[in-house]
């Protein structure tokens, strides 16, 4: 080999090491972006289980490039005032609350008095009582007692019938009127199964903590039995009401509507551990009827949401998933909230959780804020005024955030949850303007996902349902409960009220009859609503 062609053999193997070491260098720089979105996808994760649940917070004298902005939405009412302390802004405490709360409580007096021999600690004199001086007002608890009660029915034997000459030649009894059980051969009562149904479904406590808690108080009440009851009654007492207020809900013009995944061990053809699902609708605010309905299905498919709302043909408030679609003969208004979630992930965290500033995911934010601070404004407003603002404030600050993400979209990026909330704002352009249509729509899916929260937040106690029959008393109870609580209603005296009512009335024959049971009905009796005060001290 001469020396000319061990020279170029040389720079051939130079010219080979260096292809791939370039080769090699795209593979680490896209391994060190890779590891990057993985560390920022750890530290958002971190940050959402421990972290402030707010997701408008933003950087101090972070993004002064909408200063514009803000003045044009902060100078929609001038003539507002609010009156601030240099360190904090404190809403004035409302007169007379605790002791309107104390007035409709049963009262009691605990005097002490000082005894008839007692004299003078000082010098021995007589004593003479001049006054009386309250010490305190306190609350004491009853724990709650339970009682057996037996059910005694009169005989009675007519005196004729039976006897020569009588137009009845056989003895005739007659017995005395008594109501019908909510469930027959049971220890079962409306109030028993109405505080069970309140202490899972009001107040998160699965069966299995409640059965030590009835143990406690004397009563021996198997998990399985409650389990039994609930089901039993749901299908019997509560399912015509259930289905009734889904009917009434098809006739809004305006509904909201989500789904949150639930556990069902025996479904039929599914694994213990897949997952099922619980769809839930919910009335607009501005709707005459205020409800949220719940309904289980094993699966997620836009087919469900097509049935559940076949014959609606108004506004549909959700999120952006696909299965919706499916739905024929409605206007979509997509959650602003989902949008803003998005660009929110996307900004990047330090090691200590905190944003770091300048990011592209923040601006994206800041824009969205400046639509829920305009929709803080205006709320009050009649829907036809609400509107116009809409137009005049909101309009152009989506024209603003539209150009801000094509030309964010058109730089060049390593951020995945950037590229993923630019994605979402630009397909989803159509659905997310529709707000501007109508006064009455919202710019969010939050009043539905409200209702939702209780059912997850419950979630993490009792795991999962065993069976599809329990998975739908689930969602039987649910509906009632939370439309109970969307009506201002007392959850327990509710429920109580419907087991005893409706075992003793004809609602098949008579379906009109529902309408009394439901939520919103003028005709519940007074035991079952909060109270003002009730309300009033429990105001936020």
């Amino acid at each position: 080999m001469t020396e000319h062609e061990e020279l170029l053999k040389l720079r051939a193997l130079a010219e080979k090491q260096q292809k791939e070491i370039k080769a090699k260098d795209k593979i680490i720089q896209k391994q060190n972006i890779q590891i990057e979105n993985m560390i920022q996808a750890l530290l958002h994760a971190r940050k959402k289980l421990f972290g402030p649940s707010t997701e408008v917070s933003q950087m101090e004298g972070q993004l002064s490039l909408f200063t514009s902005m803000q003045d044009l939405t902060g100078g929609l009412f001038k003539e507002k005032k609010e009156i601030t302390v240099p360190s904090y802004t404190r809403t004035a405490r409302k007169p007379g609350v605790r002791e309107e709360m104390l007035a409709g409580l049963p009262q009691e007096v605990e005097e002490y008095v000082i005894p008839a021999k007692e004299t003078c600690s000082k010098c021995g004199g007589e004593l003479i009582v001049i006054g009386k001086k309250v010490v305190r007002t306190e609350v004491e608890f009853e724990p709650a007692k339970l009682k057996v009660k037996q059910i005694i029915q009169q005989v009675a034997k007519c005196t004729k019938c039976g006897k020569e000459g009588s137009e009845n030649p056989r003895d005739h009894f007659e017995k005395a009127a008594v109501p019908s059980p909510v469930l027959p051969h049971s220890i079962a009562t409306p109030s028993l199964v109405a505080q069970v149904m309140y202490q899972k479904f009001a107040q998160g406590l699965p069966f299995a903590r409640q059965e030590k808690d009835w143990y406690r108080m004397g009563l021996v009440l198997p998990r399985g039995n409650m389990a039994n009851w609930t089901i039993r009654c749901s299908e019997e007492w509560l399912t015509p009401i259930y289905n009734r207020i889904h009917e009434v809900l098809l006739n809004c013009q305006i509904l909201h509507m989500d789904e949150t995944r639930i556990q069902c061990n025996k479904e039929m053809g599914k694994k213990a551990s897949s997952e099922s699902y619980m769809w839930v609708i919910r009335s607009g605010a501005c709707e005459d009827i205020q409800a949220a309905f719940f309904h289980y299905s094993r699966t997620r498919s836009g087919d469900v949401a097509k049935d559940l709302l076949w014959g609606f043909h108004g506004y549909l408030t959700t999120d952006a998933y696909i299965g919706y679609e499916k739905v024929e003969d409605i206007k979509r208004n997509l959650c602003w909230s989902h949008c803003r979630r998005y660009y929110i992930e996307s900004i990047p965290l330090d090691n200590q959780g905190k944003e770091i500033p300048g990011s592209k995911g923040a601006e994206g934010r800041e824009f969205i804020n400046l639509l829920f601070k305009v929709e803080k404004e205006i709320k009050d407003l009649p829907y036809e005024e609400k509107k116009q603002k809409r137009q005049d404030a909101s309009r152009p600050i989506l024209d603003a955030f539209w150009s801000w993400v094509e030309e964010t979209a058109a730089l060049s990026t390593t951020n995945e949850k950037l590229t993923t909330a630019l994605g979402y704002s630009k397909n989803q352009r159509k659905y997310l303007e529709t707000f501007l249509e109508d006064g009455r729509l919202p710019i969010s899916n939050n009043l539905c996902e409200a209702n939702i929260k209780p059912f997850a937040t419950a979630r993490r106690a009792w795991l999962f349902a065993d069976t599809p029959k329990g998975a739908t008393a689930n969602a039987v109870l649910y509906t009632l409960v939370e439309s109970a609580r969307a009506n201002a209603l007392d959850v327990y005296e509710y429920l109580k009220y419907i087991l005893e009512s409706m075992p003793n009335n004809d609602y098949l024959n008579h379906p009109e009859i529902l309408d009394k049971y439901l939520p919103w009905s003028k005709e519940l009796p007074e035991e079952c609503r909060l109270i003002h005060k009730h309300k009033k001290c429990l105001k936020k």
